[in-house]
């Protein structure tokens, strides 16, 4: 039976990344379509490496793995922040389980394309890393944003301070003439952005008691991850610290998905900054203002910004997902859960 939810999930895993894929493995209305990954948290290689071997650790090996774009469209490139993620994104992992699934052969952009065009006005796009691939994709195929139901993206702000400056989100802000290309394409577009994410706070706890539950070797690494997450966000952000937990950014786009009735939005017309000190500022016309400045014209199509959330609603969901029975208890653990 098809689910109610058909998902290719664009990503660079990524420690809240592996978060959101498990959610979506186990939530019983979405289906994972296949994952395009990314640069970002780290590089391309890795990413693509990383979604291997977590959907193969969670039995799920058949879903389709592509490697999209390494760079983005026109700045320089940075460094994966290691420091957040670990040097392998996973928080360091000290071993892998080894498995033989290997990547599709075609890049990111075109498997998007391909799925897109095999069952139009059927799938939505999850992306919550930076928008190569989806800028590249809508190059191979203009109409994509019709054939497309939609698109929810975890990254941006419009009024919380940014992650990488004080106006710019670490997505936008790696890429940010894609996403001025992406948020300016006219399909059905949801900003999951740090207005939202920073108000979900997940206890490495949480993790903890998962990993008690499933007894698996795939929420024992998540559960490595999460902790690795949560020291470096613990030792930035006090109120944090006093719950050793971390923000469920890449989630809450997945939660959106299932959840929406969780969610404050505000529709508007997005602009992305891609040069100077605004470098990946998302920027949301919220009132109708005929602005003399050129950029927001009536071409400008309108999407919409999460701005408010029901943090406890989104928690618990979240652990309702991951405790229910959705992996194979008999396979053998890869690692103790006192990592």
């Amino acid at each position: 039976m098809t689910r109610p939810f058909q998902v290719i999930y664009d990503t660079d895993p990524g420690v809240d990344d592996a978060m959101a894929l498990y959610y979506a493995l186990a939530h019983p209305d979405i289906e994972v379509l296949g994952i395009t990954t990314t640069f970002g948290n780290v590089r391309v290689e890795q990413a693509a490496a990383n979604a291997l071997y977590l959907s193969a650790l969670a039995g799920q090996g058949h879903i389709p793995v592509t490697q999209g774009v390494a760079t983005p469209l026109h700045k320089a490139s940075e460094a994966p922040p290691a420091s957040i993620h670990g040097a392998d994104g996973l928080g360091n992992l000290p071993n892998r389980v080894a498995f033989d699934n290997r990547l599709d052969p075609r890049s990111s952009a075109q498997f998007i394309v391909d799925m897109a065009r095999a069952r139009p006005g059927k799938i939505t796009l999850v992306a919550v890393g930076p928008l190569g691939n989806l800028a590249a994709a809508l190059r191979l195929e203009p109409r994509l944003p019709q054939l497309i139901r939609k698109v929810i993206l975890m990254g941006g702000t419009v009024l919380e301070p940014g992650n990488v400056s004080p106006v710019a989100e670490a997505n936008i802000w790696n890429d940010p003439h894609s996403a001025d290309l992406v948020f300016g394409a006219g399909w059905k577009l949801t900003m999951v952005g740090l207005d939202v994410t920073h108000q979900v706070i997940l206890p490495v706890a949480l993790f903890r008691k998962i990993a008690a539950q499933q007894r698996h070797c795939a929420t024992d690494t998540l559960l490595h991850a999460v902790n690795f997450y949560a020291d470096f966000y613990s030792g930035l952000y006090p109120h944090v610290a006093t719950v050793h937990g971390c923000f469920g950014h890449d989630v809450l786009a997945f939660i959106y998905l299932t959840n929406p009735e969780f969610f404050v939005c505000e529709s508007g017309r997005m602009r992305v900054a891609v040069d100077g000190l605004a470098q990946g500022q998302t920027m949301l016309r919220r009132k109708p203002i005929n602005y003399p400045q050129a950029g927001w014209d009536d071409n400008v199509p309108e999407v919409h910004a999460c701005m408010e959330v029901q943090a406890e609603a989104c928690k618990q969901v979240l652990e309702h997902t991951l405790m229910a029975p959705w992996l194979n208890t008999g396979a053998p653990s890869g690692q103790s859960h006192e990592l």
